[in-house]
């Protein structure tokens, strides 16, 4: 049996809240009244329950009590096997769904999780973290996180060691290894969400829009599934024992182990926003199977890759009016020289021409392009912009036809000029 392919950063990460579906955004829009009327409603009944947890101390009966106030907000906890977290462990190890993840697991047992992220006092303290004090380094951060442990009256730590939360349905980030290098003993803990007509989180959402559309939706279901504690093997390093653990929730939970980091979701979401500000975004909206997928770059690679620059270069050499950047990106997701040429001239990739790369016609090629094209085609030419102008065909089907041809005789004269250089670099390396 094969393994499953490593799904790349578009399936991790979902970037539209609403769904696609007609009879989904059809529901949606008939439920907007309701869900309003909800918000509004919740947003006072939040404010009591963030009152009663700031003031009743960390107990049982206050678990209990905002568990229950938390249902009328519309936040559901279901808990597995809740006999196997009455164990030693003095870390809980938790994938990442939501921006609520620690809140929710609080309500079932005593931890907590300390901030990494943000700068301290009034609203790190209310959403749930721990300040430690430490802003240094994360060797500094893992020293005092060993201090914390080493006292056994301190609740057990809850850690994410994804770094970033995904949407939880294709595979799991890679771990990190710090956080298993405080103790030899973690918990894993396998969490899964699941909530009616929007996403339940999107990636480039800040934790104030997460909650207003929580309190929205009618309702939010969590799963927390408790396993078994894992120790650490005799000489076993931090980062095999991330691995190992990360091998297990992802079994547990149904997904993939991928080797994407935090910092390919963040490379993912500027990729993303940037096609978004390109002048002619709809040509992205064509079909993409003709774009073959790969991921952006292992982790721990080079932001710019050898292999990637020489692909440009080849790529800027066949079609020299198209900007660096734009080869770039779509190399970076095709992996292919060949492919990212006929998604450049067939339209797939908006772009604006360079002119000072393409002489003074920046949107057609130069002349000697053109001949070269002639010559090739025979019958076929391809004119320059000017020659096109004069001569503009009055009926649309006159004018389509001699777009195509345009096109289907630079796309040859790009894909025979790239055999070309292949062939004579394969030559001259030849003995």
């Amino acid at each position: 049996m094969e393994p499953p392919a490593t799904p790349g950063p578009e399936r991790l990460f979902d970037s539209h809240r609403f769904p696609t579906d007609g009879f989904l955004l059809l529901a949606l829009l008939l439920y907007a009244p309701v869900g309003l009327c909800l918000l509004v409603l919740r947003l006072f009944i939040g404010v009591h329950v963030f009152l009663v947890s700031c003031a009743l101390p960390d107990s049982l009966l206050r678990r209990l009590i905002v568990r229950v106030m938390c249902s009328v907000l519309g936040l559901f906890v279901r808990e597995s096997d809740p006999r196997l977290r009455e164990g030693s462990a003095r870390v809980f190890i938790s994938n990442h769904l939501t921006h609520f993840d620690h809140n929710i697991i609080s309500l079932l047992t005593s931890c907590n999780t300390p901030a990494l992220n943000g700068a301290p006092g009034f609203i790190c303290w209310s959403r749930g973290f721990m300040e430690l004090g430490v802003t240094g380094s994360r060797a500094e951060l893992v020293d005092s996180l060993k201090v914390y442990s080493s006292h056994g009256g301190n609740p057990p730590l809850l850690l994410f060691p994804e770094e970033a939360a995904t949407n939880g349905r294709a595979g799991l980030l890679r771990f990190s290894s710090w956080p298993f290098s405080i103790v030899d003993v973690v918990q894993p803990v396998a969490l899964q969400v699941q909530r009616p007509l929007v996403t339940v989180s999107v990636a480039d959402s800040s934790w104030i829009t997460e909650l207003l559309w929580t309190f929205f939706v009618p309702f939010t279901v969590y799963q927390v599934r408790w396993l078994p504690s894992v120790p650490r093997r005799a000489e076993e390093p931090s980062e095999d024992f991330a691995l190992r653990v990360q091998e297990l929730l992802a079994m547990e939970l149904g997904v993939v182990s991928t080797r994407l980091t935090a910092a390919d979701k963040t490379e993912h979401m500027k990729r993303l926003r940037h096609t978004s500000r390109l002048p002619f975004a709809s040509a992205s909206s064509q079909p993409q199977a003709a774009r073959p997928r790969t991921l952006s770059r292992p982790a721990g690679a080079a932001p710019e890759d050898v292999r990637i620059t020489a692909m440009v270069q080849q790529v800027k050499e066949v079609l020299p009016y198209v900007p660096l950047e734009a080869i770039r990106i779509d190399l970076a997701q095709t992996n292919c020289v060949d492919t990212t040429i006929a998604n450049l001239l067939e339209g797939r990739v908006p772009f604006f021409p360079g002119s000072n790369e393409a002489g003074t016609d920046p949107l057609a090629p130069s002349t000697s392009q053109a001949a070269a094209a002639a010559g090739v085609q025979g019958s076929v030419a391809v004119p320059s912009s000017k020659t096109a102008t004069k001569q503009f065909a009055k009926s649309p089907v006159e004018r389509h036809l001699s777009l195509q041809e345009r096109k289907r005789a630079l796309y040859d004269y790009a894909r025979r000029r790239f055999a070309e250089k292949q062939g004579a670099a394969r030559a001259g390396g030849s003995p």
